[in-house]
């Protein structure tokens, strides 16, 4: 929801730090982001909150220093994105699965399972959306997106959705409550897109 009016900030924040980066290819920065996402699941299984927290952040910092290390030294490519989304989506299953781990309850169970059927049907309603929207030539780059596809805009995007993982961690007691919170959320955007797409795809 807020990703767009964030972006030129976090931009401005990572560009001199990209520029310093010349000879680190993007793609490495994706994996090791990756891994550090992982460490952060393994840290919440663990309850080990305030290194998971740090952990998740520096995944976050390193998810937008890759595409910008690939701006400033043009060396972007459709490989990247598509590994960039992947792997995030790894991190972003894993995060919740290890909190679980360390706070196992059977209604933590059920919200988790709701949470994560609910990013599974999320995934859906963009990714498909983006790929009808490049087919259709107003994707990324019509748009002046610096993204290889469009992200169509929802209630929960990329900042909502590190705000939520934040407060996973810092409130594992109200892990319940919160998953619950993000499910409506994210389920609320699928609405949305659809919404969207019945006004603006039916010709």
């Amino acid at each position: 929801m807020f990703d767009q009016t964030l972006r030129v900030y976090k931009d401005d924040l990572l560009r001199p730090l990209a520029a310093q980066l010349r000879r680190v290819s993007p793609n490495v920065i994706t994996v090791l982001a990756m891994v550090i996402g992982m460490a952060a699941a393994g840290a919440a299984a663990q309850q080990w909150y305030w290194a998971a927290l740090g952990l998740w952040l520096l995944n976050r910092l390193l998810d937008g220093l890759d595409g910008m290390v690939a701006r400033v030294h043009d060396r972007q490519s459709d490989f990247g994105g598509y590994l960039d989304i992947v792997l995030d989506f790894v991190v972003y299953a894993a995060v919740p699965v290890g909190l679980y781990w360390g706070n196992q309850t059977g209604m933590n169970a059920l919200a988790l399972a709701l949470l994560l059927s609910s990013f599974y049907i999320n995934a859906a309603s963009w990714i498909y959306l983006s790929a009808i929207l490049e087919k259709r030539s107003v994707g990324a780059s019509a748009r002046g997106e610096v993204t290889t596809v469009t992200m169509p805009n929802g209630l929960v995007a990329g900042a909502e959705t590190i705000l939520f993982f934040c407060l996973f961690l810092l409130w594992p007691g109200a892990l319940f409550w919160l998953f619950s919170a993000m499910t409506v959320m994210v389920l609320l955007s699928v609405g949305q897109r659809l919404v969207w797409a019945r006004r603006n795809l039916t010709t």
